[in-house]
């Protein structure tokens, strides 16, 4: 069910974030060969982007876990419902009773 999915979601998301990763090595690479300019400049440049893959993966992390969440809730809230039906259909009767009994008085 909604755990199955959240796992599916979880494994899709971190190979997405691997190969963002990679991408993003690729193209720093790249650029501070070009650049040959001051380190300081590369390392600032790294710390940004690192900070940029964290906040994503943070962003995606959470949606799985609202989304876990959500489902889970939706589940309970179907069986909850399926039970309080069930309970209500078992309680009428004897309210039913209470009010004929109650009634003449």
């Amino acid at each position: 069910g909604g755990g199955t999915a959240a796992a599916g979601l979880l494994a899709g998301a971190g190979s997405a974030a691997l190969e963002l990763e990679r991408a993003l090595r690729c193209c720093t690479a790249a650029s501070v060969v070009t650049d040959g300019g001051g380190v300081a400049a590369a390392d600032e440049r790294s710390l940004y982007i690192m900070r940029v893959v964290q906040i994503a993966v943070m962003c995606v992390l959470s949606l799985t876990v609202v989304f876990g969440i959500f489902f889970l809730g939706c589940n309970l809230l179907i069986k909850s419902e399926g039970m309080i039906n069930f309970l209500v259909k078992d309680r009428r009767p004897s309210k039913e009773v209470e009010a004929v009994v109650v009634g003449p008085y």
